[in-house]
């Protein structure tokens, strides 16, 4: 019988090969899942949820995803800025807020211009006929939203300063009351809330976004989470988007669905789905110059304590 030689040196290599490929494999069971928690508001990120497409994506790729729910987009950023959630929804103006304040955000997405979604609203009765009246009267508004910007371009518009605005800042639940009964002559705000006024309290549109705000929502994460997951949020955006296409497609069950989710009348809805426009892409540079006017007009306004670059939030890659 032929007797095979293997050196000594190469068995004890073998050898201890083979006593480091059970620690290898522990290694790598132990190694920690990717993970995508995502804050969202009652709103699109919620009707992807209820899907179930995301985590079927991403499934493969390791990662877990985890959903909590906030009542607004401001403390959504609070809890990207402490570390607690990855990925979020928004307005156009607490971001601008939150990098003002020093938090980590990027923005990785947003939606197509949705002017017709945010309007000043004057009662059923009231004399005012043309923005230029708002002059001197009270207005009501969510102070530091995206409203507020719209309010001051409107104005600007037709012929108004900001000093000629009596503002009243009070959120969109003691806005209402106070439209209510009349303690505000108008009030400036967003669907579904807008939709909700003219449905129920037959109040009159003086003026919407058209030709004067882009009126976006976005989508944001962190630097850190950009830097590391940019495959994660790509999808992310790309399940977005065919929320968006499927309920251009089929408003009267988005209205449907949004109704149940806002717990308001379908016919509210319906009013809202019906101006809205839809689509969701990746962030650019472009897009970011509009938030740029957005920071430059808080900063004059003193509204935020520094001006800021908004680049700064891009993330890398960024068109």
């Amino acid at each position: 019988m032929t007797r095979i030689s293997i050196p000594r040196r190469r068995l004890i290599q073998g050898a201890a090969a083979a006593i480091a490929l059970p620690s290898s494999f522990a290694a790598l069971a132990q190694a920690p899942a990717r993970q995508f928690r995502i804050g969202h508001q009652k709103g699109y990120l919620t009707l992807l949820k209820g899907r179930g497409t995301l985590e079927k994506r991403l499934a493969p790729l390791g990662v877990s995803v985890k959903w909590t729910e906030f009542t607004a987009g401001p403390v959504q950023l609070e809890a990207l800025n402490v570390g607690s959630i990855d990925f979020g929804d928004v307005g156009e103006a607490p971001p601008i807020f939150a990098q003002a304040a020093g938090a980590p955000l990027a923005y990785v997405g947003a939606t197509v211009p949705r002017p017709q979604s945010e309007a000043v609203l004057v009662p059923k009765g009231s004399s005012i006929k043309t923005v230029a009246e708002l002059k001197g009267k009270k207005i009501a508004l969510n102070k530091g939203s995206n409203v507020h910007y719209f309010i001051v371009k409107l104005a600007e518009k037709h012929g108004l300063s900001y000093a000629d605005l009596n503002l009243v800042y009070l959120p969109p639940a003691d806005a209402r009351a106070a439209f209510e009964k009349g303690s505000v002559d108008a009030w400036v705000i967003w669907d579904p809330f807008l939709a909700a006024a003219e449905k129920s309290l037959e109040a009159r549109v003086l003026a919407d976004a058209t030709g004067v705000v882009g009126n976006r929502a976005y989508y944001f994460s962190s630097l850190d989470y950009v830097a590391k997951n940019a495959d994660v949020l790509a999808i992310a955006i790309e399940e977005l988007n065919k929320v968006d296409v499927w309920g251009a497609a089929n408003k009267g069950d988005l209205a449907g669905e949004l109704a149940t989710l806002w717990g308001l009348p379908k016919p509210v809805a319906e009013l809202s789905v019906n101006r809205s426009a839809y689509g969701t892409a990746p962030i650019t540079k472009a897009i970011l110059a509009e938030q740029q006017k957005i920071a430059d007009t808080f900063f004059e306004l003193k509204l935020i304590p520094k001006n800021i670059n908004v680049l700064e939030a891009a993330g890398a890659g960024v068109a």
